[in-house]
């Protein structure tokens, strides 16, 4: 190939990639990828400029370019209980569509880059990422033509990437809004930490119904403390011990919520008799705890069938009609939740 068909700036040494093509048409990855694999769904003249593009600059699959009928599900940590409610969705649909489930986990720091380029060379149909996707890792994935969606993010996603969430928002001001109606009036949160997305707009929405109720936002009501169990109970410990304790906490998670019981019992406290406790997610297990636990439900398994939808579809070059996505949340109340005392 002669140097001067590469388009300006090109490296001759450097093989030309469909993200390439996609720069110099100035369309999407997938619409280049319909072209070469002779789908449907793209214009005549976008075609037609793509073609042309193909031929110039000589593009062909690289061998073994084929993709592995299969969706990779990424998790930064497989801890988590929620994990088996995300994984259940996803093979849910992957039945459905007859592919494969290939679950990695990457842990919970910066990743190495050969983490990713075995993904990578394992050419999934898509990717789908529980909680966050650093953007080298989503141009890593764009370059080779992997669409992906990103599952929960933790963080503000620019607006081209694909992801499905929750209303947490509206969940935490659900779960606040609860307790106000029984007739609290010191209600605390244990948040998450200040920069995750979730439990910001967890946090925002408890402020919220707090304003409504016409009750006073007091800082030292609101703790920041990790997603566990453990860390869930020293920050109910700190606020218990407080002169005047509340007598009620919202929790980010039911983790936390599970650490203040064991805070209450600690204390000397009965739940709900001197404490009423509510959580968000809705794990299995709260509905077996003593008392069963008053929580925000996460639809984390019909999240996961959509994002996973999702994923699918742009894996064949689709287009998706609403590629930002939170599906809604809504508060189970059990027994954990009563009037106060006094």
């Amino acid at each position: 190939m002669a140097d001067q068909e590469r388009p300006r700036g090109g490296d001759a040494t450097r093989p030309v990639t469909i993200a390439y093509i996609a720069e110099s048409a100035g369309v999407s990855v997938p619409t280049v990828s319909k072209v070469i694999n002779g789908r449907s769904g793209v214009s005549a003249d976008t075609r037609a400029r793509v073609e042309e593009l193909v031929n110039r600059y000589g593009y062909r699959k690289p061998a073994g370019a084929s993709r592995s009928n299969t969706v990779e599900l990424v998790f930064r940590e497989l801890e988590s209980m929620w994990a088996v409610e995300i994984i259940r969705g996803v093979e849910r649909v992957a039945r459905q569509h007859g592919v494969g489930v290939l679950v990695s986990e990457f842990g919970l720091h910066d990743t190495t880059p050969t983490t990713w380029d075995d993904t990578v060379s394992r050419r999934p149909d898509c990717v789908l990422s529980v909680a966050q996707l650093s953007e080298a890792e989503r141009e890593q994935l764009r370059a080779k033509g992997i669409p992906f969606v990103v599952f929960d993010p933790t963080v503000e996603l620019p607006d081209d990437v694909p992801f499905v969430g929750a209303t947490n928002w509206s969940g935490g001001r659900a779960a606040t809004r609860h307790l106000a109606e029984l007739g609290h009036r010191r209600i605390a949160m244990i948040s998450g930490p200040e920069d995750v997305l979730c439990c910001c707009a967890r946090l925002d929405g408890y402020r919220s119904a707090l304003h409504s109720a016409g009750l006073p936002l007091d800082p030292e009501l609101v703790a920041h403390a990790g997603l566990t169990r453990d860390d869930g109970c020293a920050a109910a410990r700190a606020l218990l011990a407080l002169p005047k304790p509340p007598t009620a906490i919202f929790t980010a998670n039911d983790l936390q919520a599970l650490g203040v019981y064991q805070a209450a019992r600690e204390a000397g406290l009965r739940v709900p008799e001197d404490l009423s406790v509510v959580g968000f997610d809705d794990l299995p297990v709260v509905a077996w705890v003593d008392p069963p636990l008053t929580t925000v439900h996460q639809p984390l398994t019909e999240m996961a069938v959509a994002a996973t939808e999702m994923a699918l579809a742009l894996g064949r070059g689709e287009s998706t009609p609403q590629a930002r996505l939170e599906i809604g949340t809504t508060l189970t109340v059990r027994a954990s939740t009563a009037p106060p005392k006094n």
